[in-house]
């Protein structure tokens, strides 16, 4: 069995206890697309993304960066 993932509802409670710099901070270094994409959910359903253009901008900046391909150097 998988555990649940809690990074989305982590970063949610720091939004709306009005962290948002160490949610921003959190959410450059997001564990995977998945869960970014459950924390958008959760902040559509919450209100929140729609009220914060930065949050929106900073989450689709994550997951682009997340699909995107790894730049690295051949050895």
């Amino acid at each position: 069995m998988s555990r649940p993932a809690v990074w989305a509802t982590k970063v949610s409670t720091l939004i709306q206890g009005g962290n948002l710099q160490a949610a921003l901070a959190q959410i450059k270094v997001a564990p995977s697309v998945k869960d970014v994409e459950q924390l958008r959910s959760l902040l559509t359903t919450k209100g929140l993304l729609a009220r914060n253009p930065l949050l929106d901008a900073a989450t689709q900046d994550q997951i682009n960066a997340l699909l995107g391909s790894r730049l690295h150097r051949s050895p």
